[in-house]
């Protein structure tokens, strides 16, 4: 039997607080998902949500998938009608989708009170739309709403009804923990349970939500118990906590289980799972497990100083096999080996030179005492580097002063405006350039760069993409420490800077010029 990782990002994630998936955003993502190796993709609900019957429309033209194949979603037929009559099951047919997956109630309290007939309608319910869409061609799963909740209700009910789904002709029947409040254990007995009651005869699913923080934990235990087939979402997208993370899931099953589960590479999952958090426009979540940011990320120097020797002595898998990497960070808590391996990570060999060793760490120190991070500044911590490795960094231009200046006419005025004076000499020319912006900082940016511009056409590339502030001493009020982090893009990779002072023009000013030093310098641009 093949093991079954079915993906319903374009359904069940896209009711995610936050995420409006059009058309064209799933017409995008399902190639991902299939590059990714999944065996379904579950696009929507053919017949209830227009959008959703434009997207199988469309997928039938435009799709060519290699390893997935499509899942329409829809309900059993209504009460008191036949399936062959019912015009949602008819959109699923419509679909031209060759899986047609069922939500039907298995929890007696549900069908009493949701649905309003009895426990006889609902099996019957069941039986007809199974084997009408079966007879019509279509693989059918079954969605066991509510099923464990109900099981513990009257486990003899919403065992009858995963019975009824596997003698009408159901290929699945996937147990849904609906409202996430399972834990390992209690799935276990009862996937045990159901897996003796069938006789080991149809295939087991496992479809759990995070509303106890045991999605992953609660899916694998299904597994253990005798499920092959599990749903899951990339990055654990869906409503109120998310749906079980995919990505984590299927990482534990081959990594940590030896299971092969995906048709294609697991080393694609970091690149896929940041792609498709693009198309959600959901930042990715740098925790995240696996492919997260901070994954493999390492800051306590007694970490580092074991790493040098072994690297998994502080990870618990090597993440290039999940297409993620190690990183070292360098913040207060870093000792010499901190700084060695980042220095190696940035491209400086500093094995054996303990006194420039010792002078970056002493540096590191004394400045995020001032309120300076570099673990979120790599830009700023190599240009350090360059300081304290070559005695000095390139020198692209020479400040001699800047001023930003907002003005708003009246006591309500017109929208305020922003504009910015800099000075510098660049190219051996004195160039004084004025700007406006949306912003005191906004204008800085923009007078910057057209005085660098000038000399060095290459800075027209680059952008600011991201702009952080954090006041930190709150007790002085309007005297305190302020420090921004700036991330900047040539439209092929990222950087980040850092600058602290006592307002946020200062502080912004540093990390600007900063961000233009270093993207000068991996431009490969020499100073003039």
């Amino acid at each position: 039997m093949n093991f079954h990782v079915y993906d319903t990002t374009l359904r069940d994630g896209a009711q995610q607080e936050g995420i409006n998936l059009s058309v064209a955003d799933k017409l995008a993502i399902a190639p991902l998902l299939d590059e990714l190796g999944v065996g379904f993709i579950e696009g929507g609900w053919p017949g209830a949500v227009p959008k959703d019957t434009d997207f199988f429309s469309r997928a039938a033209r435009e799709l060519n998938l290699k390893n997935a194949v499509l899942a329409a979603f829809g309900a059993t037929r209504k009460v008191g009608t036949r399936a062959s009559e019912d015009k949602q099951v008819l959109a699923l047919l419509n679909s031209q989708a060759p899986v047609v997956t069922l939500v039907a109630k298995s929890d007696i309290r549900h069908v009493e009170r949701a649905l309003k007939t009895d426990g006889a309608e609902n099996l019957a319910m069941i039986e007809d739309t199974v084997k009408f869409l079966t007879s019509e061609g279509r693989r059918v799963f079954i969605d066991a709403e509510h099923f464990f909740d109900g099981f513990r209700y009257d486990p003899e009910y919403s065992r009858s009804a995963v019975l009824t789904a596997f003698e009408a002709g159901a290929e699945v029947v996937c147990l849904c923990d609906t409202n996430g409040g399972m834990l390992p254990q209690w799935v276990t007995d009862i996937v045990a349970d159901i897996r003796e009651a069938t006789g080991g005869n149809g295939i087991l699913g496992m479809h759990a939500h995070n509303d106890s923080g045991c999605a992953v934990a609660n899916t694998l235990a299904a597994i253990d118990a005798g499920c092959e087939h599990f749903q899951g979402t990339v990055n654990g997208y869906g409503e109120r906590t998310g749906n079980v993370d995919l990505v984590t899931t299927v990482a534990n099953l081959e990594l940590k289980y030896g299971r092969k589960v995906l048709a294609g590479n697991l080393n694609d999952a970091t690149i896929i799972s940041h792609a498709i958090s693009e198309l959600t426009n959901i930042s990715p979540f740098a925790r995240q497990p696996y492919v997260g940011a901070s994954a493999f990320a390492h800051k306590a120097g007694l970490h580092a100083s074991a790493i040098k020797v072994d690297a998994d002595l502080y990870q618990h898998t090597d993440p290039t096999l999940v297409g993620n990497d190690m990183r070292m960070l360098v913040s207060d808590m870093a000792g010499r080996a901190s700084i060695e391996l980042k220095g190696k990570e940035l491209g400086f060999d500093l094995e054996g030179k303990a006194d420039v060793l010792t002078a970056i760490t002493i540096r590191i120190k004394e400045a995020e005492a001032q309120g300076y991070t570099y673990e979120a500044a790599d830009a700023s911590f190599e240009l350090v580097l360059m300081e304290e490795v070559m005695g000095e960094r390139p020198e692209y231009f020479q400040v001699e002063s800047w001023r930003a200046i907002v003005e708003r006419v009246g006591r309500r005025g017109t929208e305020a405006l922003a504009e910015a004076t800099v000075k510098l000499v660049c190219g051996g020319e004195r160039q004084i350039t004025t700007a406006e912006g949306n912003g005191p900082v906004n204008a800085l940016d923009q007078a910057l760069r057209q005085a660098l511009e000038r000399v060095y056409p290459e800075i027209a590339k680059f952008e600011l993409i991201d702009f952080k502030v954090r006041i930190l001493d709150q007790e002085q009020g309007t005297d305190a420490i302020t420090r921004v982090l700036i991330e900047s893009t040539d439209g092929k990779s990222s950087w980040s800077t850092v600058g602290v002072g006592p307002n946020i023009l200062e502080a912004s000013w540093e990390a600007l010029t900063d961000s233009a030093i270093y993207g000068l310098v991996h431009a490969g641009v020499k100073p003039v």
